[in-house]
């Protein structure tokens, strides 16, 4: 498995796979051939598909500002390695100087075909829970020992607290802008609202709603909206982990070095599905991007609640395996629809994963390992409009309903 700094990126929504990954592969191929005048991009399979709602097209011409650029979105040919596909080519006086094909895998990370120079070394021996759990045993240490005894205490946590600190940010951002959201569906803002909008009859279960909502659709809607975020596994899924952790500080009173090293046995999680499965909606659908950061959540509020490692994994089993299936159908392309609502729903249920974890028997007949690939294997299943295609789903029902507005096409 890689470090957690190639799982936790600080950047601009509003698609860590369509905007972010693309934007890095572009920025290192413009480097090489810096003295090339034009660039040529063609976009396949979900980039093709929803690149123009994922600002695909927008971040490339802006990383390519200064050249000649052209722009070709090709959703008929097959990607049969990857769905998030795309060939960039340099050319100097219409010469090519090279074309490198790109895969982006997800969480802002990517691929080049035949390029072993820009691959990220694995850092961790271990390569699933099960390995993990046995060296934790073993050694008598937790999670966070054993990240920093593969990555550095020194560094890791001094990364993951500018991570921490970037999450508490956008949260706060969201929570005090009003205003639409970007994009042809003119979606209102609602964090701010849902925060603020407390009721006479509130309970303490009707207020934990609230505020777990308020603060994943904060996070949620600055990254519709092109703002900072930390992907975690993706942009698409940002929102959930920070939430929980938010509410954790402020209604637990969780100081801010506990949240950190909560956020090194979030990227445990988080690495395991990288590595053995997907966090692509694009591949595996939105299980892999909603319900991986389920799992990373439930596994951080368990470990802050001082539950030991096979409780974790229960926390973290339970989030994933109840969104088993889920589909990437987001509609018109963008991050919003369902997307920013889902991110709300997953935040309250690692909640609950965690809680309910506590109170099994750790002798499960699922392990976390068990069900990361059963997601892998179902995500494949999946029919490829179900991956982020924006052909199935809400998506192709919304524009189907008699009442759509034809002018907003």
């Amino acid at each position: 498995m890689q470090s957690l700094q190639e799982l936790y990126k600080i950047g601009n929504g509003p698609s860590s796979s369509h905007t972010m990954g693309p934007k890095k592969a572009t920025e290192i191929f413009r480097n090489k051939y810096s003295n090339a005048d034009k660039f040529k991009i063609i976009l396949y399979g979900s980039l093709a598909l929803t690149g123009k709602g994922h600002l695909t097209d927008h971040i490339i011409r802006e990383t390519l500002i200064g050249y000649e650029v052209e722009i070709e979105f090709d959703t008929k040919t097959d990607c049969d390695v990857h769905p998030n596909t795309f060939d960039i080519f340099a050319y100097k006086e219409d010469k090519l100087l090279d074309n490198w094909r790109v895969y982006s895998i997800g969480g802002g990370s990517f691929k080049i075909q035949n390029k072993q120079d820009v691959i990220v070394e694995n850092i961790y021996k271990q390569k699933n829970f099960k390995e993990i759990k046995e060296y934790i045993k073993e050694n008598n240490i937790d999670l966070y020992d054993y990240v920093c005894l593969v990555e550095g205490k020194e560094k890791i946590t001094s990364f993951l607290t500018v991570v921490w600190e970037t999450m508490q940010q956008t949260i706060k951002n969201g929570l005090t802008t009003t205003g639409i959201i970007p994009g042809r569906l003119k979606l209102p803002r609602r964090a701010k609202k849902i925060y603020e909008n407390k009721l006479n009859f509130e309970t303490n279960d009707i207020k934990k709603t609230r505020l777990l909502s308020s603060y994943a659709y904060a996070t949620s809607e600055e990254n519709a909206s092109g703002g900072i975020i930390v992907t975690a596994p993706t942009c698409g899924a940002c929102g959930v982990l920070p939430a929980v952790l938010y509410y954790m500080k402020e209604e637990y009173h969780i100081n801010d070095e506990q949240i950190v090293k909560s956020l090194a046995v979030a990227g445990v999680i988080g690495n395991i599905i990288k590595t053995n499965a997907s966090i692509s909606g694009a591949e595996c659908g939105c299980q892999a991007e909603i319900g991986t950061a389920c799992s990373m959540a439930a596994a951080a509020v368990a470990y802050l609640f001082g539950l030991d490692i096979d409780r974790i994994e229960n926390s973290a089993e339970v989030a994933m395996e109840h969104h088993l299936g889920l589909t990437c159908d987001p509609i018109y392309g963008y991050v919003q629809i369902p997307c920013i609502e889902r991110n709300a729903v997953a935040a309250m249920r690692a909640f609950d994963a965690a809680i309910l974890s506590s109170m099994l028997e750790t002798n499960k007949k699922i392990s976390f390992d068990l069900v990361v690939e059963t997601m892998y294997e179902t995500g494949k299943d999946l029919g490829k409009h179900y991956r982020e295609t924006s052909e199935g789903g809400l998506a192709k029902k919304y524009c189907r309903n008699k009442y759509f507005n034809k002018e907003l096409l």
